[in-house]
């Protein structure tokens, strides 16, 4: 008899499943068993995302959703019969330099990156409540640690959702909900691809020179979505029974070094 998966029975949701970070956290939690469920903005290449995974073997399905919307993240609670994991991964980047931020560009950033990730958990409590082995994982960055130049409101957002992992820990302890935090480093998605359009962040001379040459990534590389997949992994299973409230920065060895 084969040994059962190590989520086996057990239902996870992703936001921003349908690429990068996401779509690998999709694939390893289905791998470990779960029955997945993707939501994403882009409705067609989640469902391309879902399709692929279930081609091979896998239990995923997509669904378009945009979690800045109440009405639709009430409508997507309701979809849902059972949910053991969240993953609060969807998100946006902004690099605008602070002389051209402005109200409106700050605060959407703030309402995708951070607030999104509150109202889709308090969205799901009654499910997870339900569970008996709920566990919330938000995806925030080294971004949301550290100070970097034009980066205010993606900053902020993140450095907000390491802060609201802890105050959501102790919320929601008494309900056996355990809610932990994973902040990547640098990270080969679509993301890191530089938003004049000129080409890739990890390919750029000032990358190659600081980062990878003089070591400021100690381990001298961007990270693969399946490597921050696998310690987002860690905090959805039974191997995560007495941790709460935690950070971890997956980054390299990056927020190490100064």
């Amino acid at each position: 008899m084969a040994r059962p998966l190590p989520l086996d029975g057990r239902t996870a949701l992703i936001t921003g499943g349908a690429r990068g970070i996401g779509a690998a956290t999709a694939a390893d939690l289905a791998r470990r068993g779960a029955a997945v469920t993707i939501v994403d903005r882009d409705g067609e290449v989640a469902q391309h995302t879902a399709a692929a995974l279930v081609a091979q073997g896998l239990a995923v399905t997509a669904r378009a959703c945009d979690i800045t919307d109440a009405a639709r993240i009430a409508a997507l609670a309701a979809a849902l019969p059972t949910l053991d994991i969240l993953v609060n991964n969807a998100a946006i980047l902004d690099a605008t330099p602070i002389g051209r931020l402005d109200r409106a560009t700050f605060e959407t950033v703030q309402q995708v990156n951070q607030n999104a990730a509150l109202w889709v958990t308090l969205a799901m409590l009654g499910h997870l409540r339900a569970s008996g082995r709920g566990r919330v994982v938000n995806i925030a960055s080294i971004m949301g640690l550290r100070g970097s130049a034009d980066s205010v409101a993606y900053s902020t957002a993140k450095g907000g959702l390491v802060n609201m992992t802890r105050a959501l820990a102790v919320d929601l302890a008494p309900d056996g909900i355990l809610v932990n935090c994973v902040c990547p480093g640098f990270v080969d998605t679509r993301m890191a691809l530089l938003p004049d359009g000129s080409g890739h962040e990890h390919q750029t001379e000032w990358f190659r020179d600081i980062y990878i040459r003089y070591g400021r990534v100690p381990l001298r590389r961007a990270a693969l979505p399946d490597e921050i997949a696998r310690a987002i992994a860690f905090f959805c299973g039974d191997d995560c029974v007495y941790v709460t409230g935690q950070v971890l920065s997956v980054d390299g060895g990056l927020s190490a070094t100064f």
